[in-house]
């Protein structure tokens, strides 16, 4: 390294605002930020004469995130206690030569800084939302106003609604929208008309599954890449997922099951609005508005080292909860009516719902949510001999949907072999069904496949063979 690049990189250590660690293959500290004194209670020559093994066994790393990479031969993210008593978010990175550790690069975090981002977005929250009540003076024509706007969607309960007014007010914003709510609430629904009802509606909305992708594909496909970058990449590249969002709206559904790496980079495509194709020097600049969904507890992944902390603060601008079905009961016969109309017109008869399917339809618990619901009438549709839909032999699930699935009839014994149906396509049927239930109550590919103990890209696999998505 020539002295200039020595220089620019001892400038960079000693100006950051994280608090920097270089250590060798061997765990000896080769340097560190000055800022880190005062966060782990020791001087810099008292630092540099140690190791992270003494550092950890003398309580001052507590654990040390630089030893579980020279374990894992992985980067890292964990929440660290210091010997002073601070909470602090560290992450590190190993740095190979022909395949030998020879540097770890950690940075680290006081979590005093974070709370006063916190403090900090707490207030623009309070301050929001009191703009919302000022702004909200004529509630009977805005309620009409978005009665005429509503498009496809079914809110009649009060819940439903005033999430839905919330969204209309901030939609011609571009601030980051997070959706929560269990799967099969109507997480893609809302955000597909937060996205109608924005300034970006004449754009494209671009509908991303983060469990669906293999990670060993994640970054070419969000990020795309230039002509050679790997062994099989298209002779044109290919532009990623983001880049197909400019001037329109990127929705990222389970955003909890975004690999650490990737949250680093779209962290970074977020604070500068550019990203990097792979095999490629150049920034491109990109212009989407930003809409997450997840049915996980971020705040709690956070605390265990799988989603970065700065990048919750990021995304968790305007939080939007949607309630669970059970819990908006008055919703359900709109949103039968609209699905009965899809299947009238898909399958070419017009029929009707029994009375008696009602007393079900009304006392379910739903725990599927929406989803489910209209997985159940399309099934009860095709089993019903005539016009009119009564009740089937199948009902709702009423206990929660891992109980069900646990218990699920899935053998042969309840569904019988075909005349003239070969082995092979009689398994392949059963694969099939199992998939499509477990989608309709398991709430990612992960969970599928830890259900079947299976891997999840043979998941991913299957579910693209037979056309099944599991989609919030």
């Amino acid at each position: 390294m020539s002295d200039i690049d020595s220089c620019v990189l001892q400038t960079i250590v000693e100006t950051a605002n994280d608090h920097f660690f270089i250590v060798g293959g061997d765990g000896r500290v080769l340097d560190i930020s000055p800022g880190a004194e005062a966060v782990y209670g020791l001087s810099r020559e008292e630092l540099l004469a140690s190791s992270v093994q003494q550092l950890q066994a003398a309580g001052v790393l507590k654990p040390s995130i630089t030893l579980e990479v020279m374990r894992t031969r992985r980067p890292a993210q964990l929440m660290q206690i210091t010997g002073t008593g601070r909470r602090v978010i560290a992450e590190a990175y190993p740095v190979f030569v022909e395949g030998r550790l020879e540097r770890i690069i950690s940075r680290s975090r006081d979590l005093t800084d974070l709370q006063l981002l916190q403090d900090e977005y707490a207030l623009l929250q309070k301050r929001f939302s009191e703009h919302l009540k000022r702004s909200h003076a004529a509630p009977d024509a805005e309620e009409q106003a978005l009665d005429d706007a509503l498009d496809n969607l079914q809110v009649r309960s009060h819940v439903m609604r005033e999430i839905a007014l919330l969204l209309k007010r901030v939609a011609p914003s571009d601030a980051n929208v997070l959706m929560l709510g269990e799967s099969g609430v109507g997480k893609t629904a809302f955000a597909k008309q937060l996205h109608r009802w924005s300034q970006r509606c004449d754009g494209p909305f671009i509908d991303v599954n983060c469990s669906a992708i293999p990670e060993n594909l994640f970054e070419s496909e969000m990020f795309g890449y230039q002509p050679g970058a790997f062994s099989g990449a298209a002779r044109q590249g290919k532009a990623g997922l983001l880049e197909q969002a400019e001037g329109g709206t990127l929705f990222l559904d389970e955003i909890g099951e975004l690999p650490l790496l990737m949250q680093t980079k779209l962290l970074k495509v977020i604070q500068d609005g550019s990203l990097t194709r792979l095999g490629d020097t150049r920034p491109r600049r990109v212009d989407f508005r930003l809409v997450v969904a997840t049915n996980q507890d971020l705040a709690k992944r956070v605390e265990a080292g799988h989603f970065r902390l700065d990048l919750y603060y990021r995304l968790n601008v305007i939080p939007i909860t949607l309630p669970p079905l059970r819990d908006r009961r008055e919703d359900i016969p709109d949103l039968v009516e609209a699905c009965l109309n899809r299947l009238n017109q898909r399958y070419g008869r017009q029929k009707i719902l029994g009375n008696q399917v009602w007393s079900t339809l009304m006392g379910s618990e739903w725990p599927g949510n929406v989803r489910e619901l209209e997985n159940w009438l399309e099934r009860a549709w095709l089993s019903s001999p005539t016009d009119q839909i009564e009740t089937p032999a199948f009902h709702p699930h009423a206990e929660h949907p891992a109980t069900n699935v646990a218990n699920a009839p899935t053998s042969p014994k309840t569904s019988p072999i075909e005349p003239h149906e070969t082995l092979k396509q009689y398994l392949a049927r059963l694969e099939q069904q199992t998939f499509e239930e477990l989608s309709t109550t398991l709430p990612s590919t992960y969970a599928i496949a830890e259900r079947l103990g299976i891997s999840q890209s043979s998941v991913v696999r299957r579910l693209q063979r037979y056309g099944i998505s599991v989609t919030k």
